[in-house]
C-alpha cells in the first residue's frame, strides 16, 4: 500500500516534489508511520526499484537468441515509460540488492548465451544499457518535457536560420519515440549480431583445428 501511494505522489509531484511527509498525508498517516516499515526515503525507493525489477522474467532459452536480447531491452525500457517521474532514479540507481543484483546475473547470462566470451559480454551489457538509459531518459525528462531554454525560437527565425532542424523537428515529437527506438536497437542488434556470429565462426575453427590434430 505504502509502495503503491509513493508511485502515485511521485507521479503526481514529480521526483524532486516528492517527500515522506506528502506520502504519509496521501496515505492518511503520520510520517512516523511510514519510517516503522522504511527507515528512510532510500530504503523506500529501493523496495521502489526491487517492485519494478522483480517481476522481470527471463524470455524462454529455446527462442531465438536475439529476440530474447530484444525481448529484455524492451521490457526494461517499459519500467521507464510507465513510470516517467521515477525514471531519472532508477536510471542512475546502483542496482546492489540482491534482487537487482539476480536481475543483472541473469542479463550478462543471456550475453554468454550468445558465445560472447566474458569481456565482450560485460561490454555489450554496458553498451545497451547506455543506450537504454539515454533513450528512457529523453523519452521521460528530455524532448518530451519541451524546449529547456529560457530564450527559445520562434517559428520563423527556426524555419529562416535553421533548415535542418526545422526538417527533421517532426520526428523529434514523442509520437516518433518507438521507431526512433527501435532503429538504434536494430543497429546495435545488427552488430552484437556480426560480433557474435564472427566469434562463434573462431570458435568452430579452433575446434576444427583441434580436431585435426
Amino acid at each position: 500500500m505504502i509502495e503503491d501511494a509513493a508511485f502515485e505522489v511521485i507521479e503526481r509531484e514529480g521526483l524532486a516534489g516528492f517527500s515522506m511527509r506528502k506520502l504519509a498525508a496521501a496515505l492518511g498517516c503520520e510520517a512516523m508511520s511510514i519510517y516503522h516499515h522504511f527507515p528512510s526515503q532510500a530504503h523506500l525507493f529501493e523496495a521502489l526499484v526491487d517492485r519494478l525489477i522483480g517481476p522481470l522474467k527471463m524470455p524462454d532459452p529455446d527462442l531465438p537468441w536475439r529476440q530474447r536480447m530484444r525481448m529484455v531491452v524492451l521490457d526494461y525500457r517499459s519500467i521507464g515509460r510507465e513510470h516517467p517521474a521515477f525514471a531519472s532514479y532508477f536510471l542512475s540507481y546502483r542496482m546492489n540488492s540482491p534482487i537487482c543484483l539476480a536481475y543483472i546475473d541473469n542479463i550478462v547470462g543471456l550475453f554468454n548465451d550468445g558465445g560472447f566470451d566474458q569481456e565482450m559480454a560485460a561490454r555489450l551489457f554496458r553498451a545497451v544499457g547506455y543506450y537504454l538509459s539515454g533513450a528512457v531518459l529523453d523519452e521521460t525528462a528530455g524532448y518530451s518535457k519541451g524546449p529547456s531554454a529560457v530564450t527559445t525560437v520562434g517559428r520563423e527565425q527556426l524555419e529562416r536560420d535553421f533548415p535542418n532542424i526545422t526538417t527533421a523537428g517532426r520526428y523529434f515529437g514523442t509520437a516518433e519515440f518507438d521507431k526512433t527506438f527501435d532503429l538504434g536497437l536494430e543497429m546495435l542488434l545488427d552488430e552484437m549480431e556480426r560480433i557474435r556470429t564472427a566469434t562463434l565462426d573462431r570458435s568452430a575453427q579452433g575446434g576444427s583445428h583441434s580436431e585435426q590434430k
